[in-house]
This record gives structure tokens, sequence and C-alpha cells, in this order.
């Protein structure tokens, strides 16, 4: 048997490149799903791919496990997401919606399903984790299709985690919100005008007060929960609550 592989989708920037050079530098195999890569790494394999692009996704997941069945422990990581266009609804563009769904929603059921569907007779450790949000649970003004999102995945990680006990599968799937990290995702919505987002001000007080958790940091706590997965019993997880 091999050793641990991490496949992470989002793996260039933000905390998905944190839980990936996290996973590299705990001697694991990491694959990235990304659109662009930017780590170079002897233990690390770049699949290249629009999340948000169903069509092509569907063509090509049947493929994109095929080599990952000799390792001891998977951990497909779906962290690829966009918070889409800050506004409230009746001000935002319609084109934005569909994506935001695709890629926040879509993409990682599509992935979970094929994931299950290949790792089914699979001896080793096989972990979901979905990178939730507290926006998933409190209805915030201006994140709409962000919010809606992020509950709809935090369901389908509690379906998928009762469907496994049913079926007694062996996946452990569970929905893990970051905190707030200094990610581009912040600089976005510290950009946005009161009028489209009236919580502005409280994520520009939390940048001038290096509030923010760094990549590295999320991705300790991330690892945490990943170590010592017996020890939580809820499928909906905070790192903060480490």
């Amino acid at each position: 048997m091999k050793k641990s592989l991490f496949i992470i989708t989002g793996a260039s920037k933000g905390i998905g490149k944190g839980l990936a050079e996290k996973a590299l530098k705990t001697g694991a195999d990491v694959w990235g799903l990304n659109r662009t890569h930017s780590i170079e790494h002897e233990n690390y394999k770049a699949k290249t791919c629009d999340l948000a692009d169903l069509h092509i996704l569907q063509k090509e997941l049947p493929q994109f496990f095929s080599e990952a069945k000799e390792y001891e422990k998977i951990v497909l990581i779906n962290n690829a997401g966009t918070l889409g266009d800050i506004g409230h609804l009746g001000g935002i563009e319609n084109e934005s919606i569909p994506h935001l769904f695709d890629l926040n929603v879509s993409a990682p059921i599509l992935l979970m399903n094929q994931f299950m569907k290949d790792f089914k007779d699979f001896k080793g450790e096989k972990i979901i984790i979905n990178i939730s949000s507290g926006a998933g649970k409190n209805a915030v003004d201006g994140w709409s299709g962000y919010c809606a999102s992020k509950a709809a995945l935090d369901m389908v990680s509690k379906v998928a985690a009762k469907e496994a006990e049913m079926d007694r599968s062996g996946f452990i799937i569970k929905a893990i919100a970051p905190g707030v990290v200094d990610t581009e995702m912040q600089t976005q919505i510290r950009n946005t005008d009161k009028k489209s987002f009236s919580g502005v001000d409280k994520f520009k007080n939390l940048k001038e007060e290096n509030q923010l958790s760094s990549e590295e940091e999320v991705a300790e706590k991330y690892f945490h929960f990943i170590d010592n997965l017996e020890q939580y019993s809820d499928v909906i997880l905070d790192v903060r609550d480490v």
C-alpha cells in the first residue's frame, strides 16, 4: 500500500493551497484540480479542469480517480468556490447565479458521487471534506447565492454521511467551516460598498486588527480534524471549535 492521497479542488490559492502544502509536508501525494496551478513539488500532480464547466467535468469524471486505488488513505477536499456577485437581489447580474451554483454545489456533488462510486470497495480510509461556511447558517445581505450554496453543501454532506452509515460503506463525510481567513475572497468583500453589503465595515476592521487567520493556520486546524475524526461525531464542524 502507498501513502496518503489528497485530492483538492482549488489548490492553486487560498485555503486550498494551504491545505495542499500542508498535505505535501506530511509526505502525502496531492492532486490539485484547478484551472491553473501554482505548486511545484515532486508529489504534486496538476489536474487542469474548469470545475464550473459541468459538461466537460461530467465527461472527464469517470477517469478522474482511476490511478488512486493503491493508497492506504484517500481524502477528497471540495474547496473550490466563489462568493459570486455581492449585492441585493434585483441588483446582481443574472449570469453570475448559475455559475456560482455550478462551482459551489453541482461540482462538489458530482465529485462526491464519482468518488463514492469508484472507492466503494476500497478498504483503506476514505474521507470527504467539504469546505463549509457560517454563511450557510446565517442570512447575510448581499450574499444570497453564497449563503444558499453553502447551506446546500452542508445538507448534501449530512445526507451523504447518513447514507454512508446506512450502507456501511466506510466513507467519512464532514463539512468544516474555516472561519475568517485572509484570502482573495476577503479582499473582494472589503472592496464592496455598504449598499451592496451592510457588514463591510466589520470585515475591514478584522483586517486592520489582524483578526484574519492565515492559510497555514487554517490548514493546521483542518488536519487536526482529519487526523482525529473519531473524536467528532457531528457532520457540520468549524475549525474554531478545535
